[in-house]
């Protein structure tokens, strides 16, 4: 059956016309009370829902675990020592060749409850030939934990007092140890940061620095979220791991990021987060990865010209 130009021109003009009707009648959807700013319930849950923002989530993650693929068949394969009793207690440690090298710790994320060491390696190539160790954690995540976020921030800094005091191991300095992260994993990057220390028996000061992509630094509106089906948010939990309400324990130079394309709520975290940081004193640099989105950002902390590898290259005065 063969189509007119003027038939064609006349059914795209109708395809266009009912999308815009869509579109109007989603936005007419009548708004609920707002939960958290000017913010109902959908509004909130599809902010802390990255899959809303970010469509090639699923590519993005196969294409790291990938490329971490590819850089362990040219590393070899990291070591892996134990921090703690449980099997998930674990970390891989991709070393460098120079003597008493600093340390960079990634954090990984996964809303909490993904993700594994092992599809994060990629930095790896980078930052080792730049003269440092790169280490990537694992911990239970938060459904295993029986939604306890406690127990997770336990063990990712459990697993930092590990590094101080077994650092030789590896040929690692234990007074340059510094961390980074991205999404839930900066958000406990920044609890890494912001850790009163004795209780670990540890020297206060022991991270020396922490780069943070996309994180979530007050809690309250992620409780509020539907977040909360699969998290046990509690008082105490939302308290102490809040970043923001400790800032008074910063003692390092933090340098926060977000992605132009996150969720509006991810960005407002990040720019309040850096806004209180600079307010209290304390050194602190806002980055914005324009033109990525969440799971695409990423990416930027493998590259040693991008965003993020340069930041974290820097805070280690690494060329």
């Amino acid at each position: 059956m063969k189509t007119s130009r003027r038939n064609f021109l006349a059914a795209s003009a109708g395809l266009v016309a009912a999308r815009a009707l869509a579109d109007d009648e989603k936005a007419a959807a009548p708004k609920g009370p707002p939960v958290w700013l000017d913010l109902d319930q959908k509004a909130l849950d599809d902010a802390y829902d990255q899959s809303v923002w970010a469509k090639n989530a699923r590519q993005l993650l196969e294409r790291y675990a990938l490329l971490s693929d590819d850089v362990r068949a040219r590393l070899g394969a990291p070591q892996r020592l134990s921090y703690g009793p449980t099997a998930i207690e674990a970390l891989d440690v991709y070393a460098t060749s120079r003597p008493n090298a600093p340390i960079q710790v990634f954090i990984h994320g996964g809303a909490w409850r993904a993700g594994a060491a092992k599809d994060w390696a990629y930095p790896a190539e980078m930052v080792t030939k730049a003269g440092a160790h790169f280490v990537v954690l694992d911990f239970i995540n938060v459904i295993e934990a029986g939604g306890n976020l406690l127990a997770m921030a336990d063990q990712v800094r459990r697993a930092i007092a590990w590094l101080h005091r077994n650092a030789a191991r590896f040929g690692g300095d234990p007074a340059r140890i510094f961390v980074s992260g991205h999404s839930s994993g900066a958000h406990l990057a920044g609890v890494v940061a912001t850790t009163d220390w004795r209780a670990l028996d540890v020297p206060p000061g022991v991270v020396k620095g922490a780069v943070c992509l996309s994180g979530m630094y007050d809690l309250k509106p992620v409780r509020l979220s539907a977040r909360s089906r699969y998290v046990k948010f509690t008082d105490e939990a939302e308290e102490q791991l809040s970043t923001q309400r400790h800032i008074d324990r910063l003692a390092a130079p933090l340098v926060i990021a977000y992605a132009s394309l996150d969720s509006p709520e991810f960005q407002r975290q990040s720019r309040d987060f850096a806004a209180a940081v600079k307010a209290a004193g304390k050194p602190v640099e806002l980055l914005v990865a324009r033109g990525y989105n969440h799971f695409e950002a990423p990416e930027l902390f493998g590259n040693p010209y991008g965003l993020l590898g340069r930041a974290v290259l820097a805070q280690m005065r690494l060329g």
